[in-house]
């Protein structure tokens, strides 16, 4: 993974979470009302959000911490399951995608760890 490959992920994550909480708070309203996920589905909104600035900051950071790509990928993959289970939760009401959730959580938490050990490992000279 490149620093332009992280920022474009980054800058489309960020596109689709706007997208997608304009579209929740005027088309599936009513739905997720409905289903009792209101909550759920801008929990799904706000971690999306948390994690393209994460990304974003990986991508910034990327040329200083070329190994930071590995903490991309984690946020990218961590955000797919852990927001994706929950809107797919909030819309479906099916509970198995509950249980798909702390999977996604682990891998943002990985990003995470990841992101602070490329730095901490980092050499300055």
């Amino acid at each position: 993974m490149n620093q332009r490959t992280i920022l474009i992920a980054a800058t489309l994550m960020g596109a689709l979470a706007v997208c997608l909480g304009a579209f929740a708070a005027h088309a599936l309203k009513t739905t997720l009302v409905a289903n009792g996920r209101l909550d759920t589905f801008e929990l799904a909104v706000r971690y999306q959000f948390y994690h393209t600035a994460a990304l974003l900051a990986v991508g910034i950071l990327y040329e200083k911490f070329p190994r930071l790509g590995s903490a991309a990928i984690f946020f990218i993959l961590g955000t797919l399951i852990f927001s994706g289970s929950l809107y797919m939760l909030s819309l479906s009401s099916q509970t198995f995608w509950g249980a798909v959730t702390p999977f996604g959580g682990a891998a943002l938490i990985t990003g995470w760890l990841k992101f602070a050990w490329v730095i901490y490992r980092q050499r300055t000279d």
